[in-house]
């Protein structure tokens, strides 16, 4: 989705990518086959682009310094990937500029852990400090006694432990940062998550006041200016049942919550990325219809939940004709359970027509009911 906005402002693309049939290497221009610290394939990308970007958190940082040490302009600079690749720098990132999160320690040692045992982070949610999206490194613990064998289960990498709060809405906000300094932000989106993994968004997002948004919005410009960010970022709230606002996690790249942009504004978060790398001045996006995004998984290509058999192909024909509806595969050659196959944007004059729609894909395709 970024190569195709970066063509279609004149912009030849290369991509680095181990996937010889990846989704991004089958639009672009050129790709070079390799893996992301591969040093040669680094030197040759560096002496063939005016600028690189990543669409993957975890791309080594160390693969963005080094491109940045043969005089390649990156975006996002590695520091600040390292940072979002690291739940503790994270969360030392936000307590040091004012934003709020969840309480948490560090567990990294027995004797840490033991620590975290003592303290009143229970029920709690231990995760790897790093790799852990969409769901994965986590688990529940109910009790302190309970956290050894989580630990445990998790082969004792460094981890983060979290008290579990009362949570109300989930909300992200796209921000764009240029060269300049210059930041701008896609209004607010509403998340539903299933097993960790982005389900829906809603936009805009309904059960959350301007006031609110204007909170999650100005600590989003407060992060990327203190990271020096250049580039598109993503970062994900909780709101809680008092109403509270505290920040989950950052994606240093376009988000799925921010998929929907595509098709109900003036301006994507891709365009932005865009001209973030090509140095052109960032314009606030222009939302021009209300939009639902759905989520498309592997699951789907297994109705019966039977992922022994053979997949079959979703019907796209009963949905693709239902009005506003705009559908985005991602070319990936194999659908597995819970890999993102692409999504799919409702856009209407209103938050509840679009919804409407949504839930007749939603049936049609076998999707959860929206909540």
């Amino acid at each position: 989705m970024f190569a195709q906005a970066a063509q279609r402002l004149g912009y030849r693309v290369l991509v680095l990518d181990p996937a010889r049939d990846g989704p991004a290497g089958q639009v672009a221009d050129d790709q070079i086959v390799a893996a992301y610290d591969n040093t040669a394939a680094l030197a040759d990308l560096a002496s063939r682009c005016a600028a690189c970007t990543t669409e993957f958190e975890s791309v080594p940082a160390g693969s963005l310094a080094y491109l940045a040490s043969c005089g390649l302009p990156v975006s996002p600079p590695a520091s600040a990937l390292a940072v979002c690749q690291h739940r503790a720098r994270e969360k030392a990132l936000f307590a040091a500029q004012g934003v709020p999160c969840a309480p948490w320690a560090l567990v990294d040692s027995p004797a840490s852990l033991a620590q975290a045992q003592s303290g009143e982070l229970f029920p709690g949610i231990l995760k790897t400090a790093t790799l852990g999206y969409d769901g994965k490194g986590q688990v529940s613990v109910a009790r302190p006694d309970d956290l050894p064998q989580a630990w445990e289960a998790l082969r004792g990498q460094p981890c983060v432990l979290e008290r579990r709060l009362p949570l109300a809405v989930e909300i992200s906000v796209i921000v764009a940062r240029g060269h300049d300094g210059h930041s701008q932000v896609l209004s607010l989106q509403q998340n539903q998550h299933r097993d960790g993994i982005l389900a829906v968004t809603q936009w805009p997002a309904p059960a959350v006041s301007p006031e609110l948004a204007q909170e999650a919005a100005g600590h989003a410009h407060t992060l990327v200016g203190a990271m020096g960010y250049v580039g598109v970022l993503c970062v994900e709230f909780f709101v809680l049942g008092d109403g509270r606002l505290v920040a989950n996690e950052m994606a240093p790249r376009p988000h799925n919550s921010g998929h929907a942009s595509i098709d109900a504004c003036d301006s994507s978060q891709f365009d932005a990325q865009v001209r973030v790398l090509a140095r052109l001045p960032l314009r606030a996006p222009q939302q021009h219809s209300a939009a639902v995004m759905l989520n498309l998984l592997g699951d789907l290509w297994w109705p019966a939940g039977q992922p022994d058999n053979a997949p079959r192909e979703p019907d796209w024909q009963a949905v693709v004709g239902l009005p506003g509806v705009h559908l985005h595969l991602y070319g990936k050659a194999e659908a597995r359970p819970g890999r993102k196959m692409g999504h799919l944007t409702v856009t209407a004059p209103t938050l509840p027509q679009a919804q409407d729609v949504a839930r007749q894909v939603a049936r049609h395709l076998g999707l959860p009911a929206m909540a």
